[in-house]
């Protein structure tokens, strides 16, 4: 029988619904990880928690203090954290003149400022131990910018900066961070944020497959997947031809 202490612990925030349910329920197929799952929506949580048989640590991720106290059940329970995903994420969609204080603060607070926080507060007993996955969940407008999602686009560009400088940090260590970059997945996210997804192109994905890319970058020590994998070219290109890159935008929305 496999030791209780030995078995990597997983946490996984966002999990109540879409990318993060389907990440937590990935990993609990597996058997090998023993997986911690944080969300909002209590009772959501408890549902997906008892199906895959994981850890339910509800709780608001929006201030600092939600942060240190989801990290500290977590170690209460487990031990240790061997695995973040961050996955919570939320939006809004409208003209950026029009938005409302309050969703630019929500924004910025869950879906930056707590994936920094949390990093923070599992990084230090990764290094101590030399071993550990931070896997940050973004988003392809956080590559290209999308219209009327400014803020949002702004926050999951700055997780692939965040990343990027934190893997400098991380070399020669066995601390490991991979960035896990989606288009449009068939989730709550697009009702929640008020607006639902009109697009006839790219058709949105299915959560297991997001959830897939981050069991492959875990295993494989990725530090980069886009879902699907076509994601790459339009992020490529906006890197290397910028204003090619914006007058094709432009030109097809």
């Amino acid at each position: 029988m496999t030791d209780p202490a030995s078995t990597p612990v997983a946490l996984i925030t966002g999990a109540s619904s879409g990318i993060g349910a389907a990440v937590a329920a990935r990993f609990a197929t597996e058997g090998t990880w023993r997986v911690v799952l944080n969300g909002r929506d209590h009772t959501r949580l408890d549902q997906v928690a008892a199906a895959i048989g994981g850890h339910p640590v509800p709780g608001d991720l929006s201030d600092r203090d939600g942060c240190r106290r989801l990290v500290e059940a977590a170690v209460g329970v487990s031990g240790r954290v061997d695995l973040l995903v961050a996955a919570a994420g939320i939006g809004w969609a409208g003209p950026f003149a029009e938005m409302p204080d309050a969703a630019i603060d929500e924004i910025l607070a869950v879906d930056l400022a707590a994936v920094v926080h949390l990093v923070r507060l599992v990084l230090p007993q990764m290094m101590h131990r030399n071993t550990g996955h931070l896997v940050l969940v973004g988003s392809i407008a956080g590559s290209v910018g999308v219209r009327e999602e400014a803020v949002y686009s702004a926050a999951k560009a700055a997780l692939t900066t965040f990343a990027d400088s934190l893997r400098y940090e991380l070399m020669g260590s066995r601390v490991r961070i991979s960035m896990v970059v989606p288009g449009a997945v068939k989730t709550p996210f697009f009702a929640r944020r008020g607006s639902l997804y009109q697009r006839s192109h790219p058709r949105p994905v299915e959560p297991m497959r997001v959830a897939d890319a981050v069991w492959d970058a875990v295993a494989h020590d990725r530090s980069e997947a886009f879902v699907p994998g076509w994601l790459w070219f339009p992020a490529r290109l906006r890197g290397a031809a910028p204003s090619l890159f914006r007058h094709l935008a432009a030109r097809f929305s």
